[in-house]
């Protein structure tokens, strides 16, 4: 339908675990009633959700994954 493709380049295999879709579904949820549209809430939650496995000590779990969000939206807004 000519919408650009959009790629995804954070993230782990260690986000494979138990409980972190629900953190990436909370972030998605909470980005879509702050007003984004779907396609850009699915996408930068998806991006912020992979930063944040990558900022969590390894294997994470969901707590860890929810507590390194903050990390990883100040690496997005702060550089």
């Amino acid at each position: 339908s000519g919408v650009p493709v959009r790629v995804n380049p954070t993230g782990t295999g260690w986000l494979a675990t138990a409980g972190t879709g629900d953190v990436l579904s909370g972030l998605v949820g909470a980005l879509l009633a702050g007003g984004l549209a779907a396609r850009d809430a699915g996408s930068a939650g998806a991006y912020l959700h992979g930063l944040a496995g990558r900022f969590a000590p390894q294997p994470p779990g969901a707590s860890e994954v929810a507590g390194a969000l903050t990390a990883a939206w100040r690496d997005v807004t702060e550089g």
